[in-house]
């Protein structure tokens, strides 16, 4: 049904990927919660939804484009949704889902057509390498930031975390995940089978011993909780407190411009999140041919359409691709079985929730640092000599706006514009693709108006 053989793949090693993906986006089930219960909505009715919805997303990438990749609420797109929608323009969270629920309409309608394939391969493959090699970095960055490592500062913006201050809680959170990161780094190196699933649980069980030690004090106050799971079961009818309600509107209240607005941003930063997931993640699998294009596109994009409809339905914030499928790729899934697995993992934790959200964010943080090292490895694709600057400096700039903006689709915004520019201007009109035209125009309408 997977086609194993023809992708060079087998049972175990597929299954394996799947749960390392898994494993690292099951921190979305605590955050999620915690981000959209800001907004009003019950912290256990947007778990329960969220699982639901990635199931929902990861099965249909899995059946229907036969790919690695699994989808849950987006990060970044969800604190769209709470601090910028709902805090922000001061609109009910049930209103923010119904702009949810129509971009999802518009994506299925793009989907069926040749719109969303016909901007994927648009993108020149020198871009599509640079989106591989950003996404390496941002990943890289947000493992930082789980693992405590990285912390605001006012005067440099980021820096080091001290590990003598509140050594019992970030302090030795922050060794765990440097640790995590040298056991996962020479497991892989070792070419030992799930390196990067064992480094996650090995992580998690040295800071169950910490906190048995004493060198880890939870303190729930300050964000730190006990790592030992719980085993009390999920309550199921709060899921009747968001499903639906998408469709429980009032519209006095609603600015028809704005609320416009709010579907078309929630709608131009999925889109092109979605697709420099699908670039960076394929590119890396090795799922690209030769002109730089992804055989299975059209079934990719519908299937992260329908996953984001029945999110806004169930009751959460944009279901989209998610970039930690490359931890699933990194330990050689390639086909739907690793997005199979994912998606029954997701949907047993609707049983078992808090025993999956239990998995803290410093034992997830190697493994994306070490996944955004293979990811960035893609810079060797690169070719970066001065008879190619006009396709390189766009790379570059694509590459280092990522995790310095803090979004992969700004980094494609930057990619794509300045690819333009400069190709338009040196006279190279033969290089660009017309479809790129309209999105340098559509990229620079979105930074004025939006």
């Amino acid at each position: 049904m997977f086609k194993l053989k023809e992708h060079n793949t087998n049972v175990r090693t597929e299954i394996t990927a799947g749960i390392t993906t898994f494993m690292t986006m099951a921190y979305i089930l605590a955050v999620n919660p915690s981000i959209l219960s800001q907004a009003g909505m019950d912290p256990t009715a947007v778990l329960l939804a969220t699982c639901l919805a990635s199931f929902i997303g990861t099965l249909c990438m899995a059946l229907m484009a036969n790919l690695p990749f699994a989808l849950s609420a987006g990060m970044g797109l969800n604190a769209f949704f709470t601090y910028t929608v709902v805090l922000g323009f001061g609109y009910s969270w049930q209103i923010a889902l119904l702009a949810v629920f129509i971009e999802g309409i518009i994506f299925i309608i793009l989907s069926l057509t040749n719109v969303r394939e016909a901007i994927f391969n648009s993108i020149p493959l020198s871009l599509k390498h640079a989106v591989s090699v950003g996404i390496g970095l941002f990943i890289a960055f947000i493992g930082l930031q789980n693992a405590g490592l990285t912390v605001d500062n006012g005067a440099t913006l980021v820096s080091l975390v001290s590990f003598t201050d509140n050594f019992s809680t970030s302090g030795i959170c922050a060794i765990l995940a440097i640790v995590g990161t040298f056991i996962t780094a020479i497991l892989y190196i070792k070419r030992v089978k799930g390196s990067i699933l064992i480094g996650i649980l090995g992580t998690w069980v040295l800071g169950i011993i910490c906190q048995f030690a004493g060198l880890y004090i939870p303190n729930a106050e300050a964000g730190f909780y006990s790592l030992l799971p719980t085993f009390a079961m999920t309550d199921f009818s709060k899921l009747g407190e968001t499903v639906g309600q998408c469709f429980n509107v009032d519209f006095s209240s609603v600015n028809i411009i704005n609320f416009i607005v709010i579907v078309f941003s929630f709608l131009f930063v999925d889109l092109f999140d979605t697709l420099g997931t699908l670039i960076g993640v394929s590119s890396k699998a090795g799922l690209l041919d030769e002109e730089g294009k992804l055989p299975k596109a059209r079934p990719a994009l519908f299937a992260d359409a329908v996953a984001t409809t029945a999110g806004a339905v169930l009751g959460t914030s944009t279901t989209t691709t998610f970039v930690e499928s490359s931890a699933g790729v990194a330990v050689g899934g390639r086909t739907g079985l690793t997005a199979l697995t994912t998606a029954i993992l997701f949907l047993v934790s609707t049983l078992f929730a808090p025993i999956f959200t239990a998995v803290p964010s410093f034992a997830t943080a190697p493994a994306l640092i070490i996944v955004g090292f293979l990811m960035f490895s893609n810079i060797t694709q690169l070719k970066l000599t001065e008879d190619n600057y006009n396709t390189a400096i766009p790379a570059y700039l694509c590459i280092i706006a990522m995790p310095l903006f803090y979004s992969i689709s700004e980094g494609i915004a930057i990619g794509v514009i300045s690819y333009v520019l400069i190709n338009l201007i040196c006279k190279k009109w033969k290089e660009i693709n017309p479809i790129m035209y309209v999105l340098a125009v559509l990229f620079i309408l979105k930074y004025i108006f939006l």
